[in-house]
C-alpha cells in the first residue's frame, strides 16, 4: 500500500523532468490490485497550484482523473492535525512533509515520492519506477 506525495503529480501537471515514469506509475494503478493513497493535503495543494498557475482545465482533468481511479483519499481531523505539529517540530519537517508522515505511520504506508527528507525518518520510500504494481 502506498501514499502518492504531491510531488508525482505535480511532475506530470508542471510537464517536469520526471514526468514520464509518474505517468506510468499513474496509468498502471488503475489496473492494480495494490491500494494507492492520496492526502487531502496534496489535492488542495495542487488545486492551489494549479488555479495560481492559471491551469483551470487541466485541474478539472486531473480530479476527474482522481475521481476515475483507484486511489483512495485521506483525510484527518484537527487532533490528528496537532499530532502532525508535534511530527514537524519532532523531526525538523515542513508540515506537508510531517502531514504525509503521519498518514503512513497511521495507515502502515510506503510513500511514493522524489523527496529524500522521507529517508531519514521511520517510513519507506520508494521513487515511481521503483514501485510494485
Amino acid at each position: 500500500m502506498y501514499l502518492l506525495d504531491t510531488n508525482i503529480f505535480l511532475e506530470i501537471l508542471l510537464e517536469q523532468e520526471k514526468s514520464g515514469e509518474c505517468e506510468i506509475l499513474l496509468k498502471n494503478i488503475k489496473n492494480s490490485k495494490v491500494l494507492f493513497y492520496v492526502s487531502s493535503f496534496t489535492l488542495h495543494s495542487i488545486e492551489v497550484a494549479m488555479i495560481h498557475e492559471g491551469k483551470i482545465e487541466l485541474l478539472s482533468d486531473f480530479l476527474r482523473f482522481i475521481l476515475a481511479s483507484k486511489i483512495i483519499r485521506l483525510d484527518t481531523n484537527t487532533n490528528e492535525e496537532l499530532q502532525i505539529l508535534n511530527f514537524a517540530k519532532e523531526f525538523e519537517l515542513d508540515f506537508d512533509d510531517a502531514f504525509q508522515f503521519y498518514l503512513c505511520r497511521r495507515n502502515n504506508l510506503k510513500i511514493i515520492s522524489y523527496d529524500k527528507h522521507f529517508d531519514k525518518l521511520r517510513i519507506e520510500r520508494v521513487e515511481p519506477r521503483d514501485v510494485e504494481i
